[in-house]
């Protein structure tokens, strides 16, 4: 999980993250009725929520083409926002797991998670057009693209 490990060492804030519980995310997947990328748990269980301000700075700085990533979100709005925004437009199927700082998120599609894995690709929902994309074919990939900067 170098990748993981090398995204939170460069760009998470250096407020202290609380690891979750594999409990809890066990609570969250059956809530859901799916399962999680492994990848995803390493990084929650390990780390915590991450949050990562810089990332957006150095995006601009570089005029990369690369959706910033800001903050992980708790397993309560993984499970509530993943609701509310098909509520309110976005196409259904997907879990939201972070969000971007104009309340863009990023997500896995419910399909791919019906099974166990240990990666998924990373989908980006685009709320001014009620849009997603996919924005890398892994987790890991996806954040190897911030590690990359």
């Amino acid at each position: 999980m170098n990748s993981i490990d090398q995204f939170v060492k460069t760009w998470a804030s250096k407020n202290v993250m609380v690891p979750i519980n594999s409990d809890d995310i066990s609570e969250l997947e059956l809530k859901l009725n799916s399962f999680l990328p492994d990848s995803y748990k390493y990084l929650i269980s390990t780390y915590g929520l991450v949050h990562s301000p810089n990332v957006l700075t150095k995006i601009c700085d570089l005029n990369a083409d690369v959706s910033a990533v800001q903050d992980f979100l708790s397993l309560e709005d993984v499970f509530s926002l993943s609701k509310l925004y098909e509520m309110t437009g976005m196409p259904k199927g997907h879990v939201l797991f972070a969000s971007d700082c104009k309340g863009n998120m990023f997500c896995f599609k419910l399909d791919d998670c019906a099974s166990k894995q240990t990666d998924l690709p990373v989908w980006f929902y685009d709320q001014g057009n009620y849009s997603v994309k996919k924005v890398s074919n892994s987790f890991t990939e996806w954040l190897d693209e911030f590690n990359e900067l």
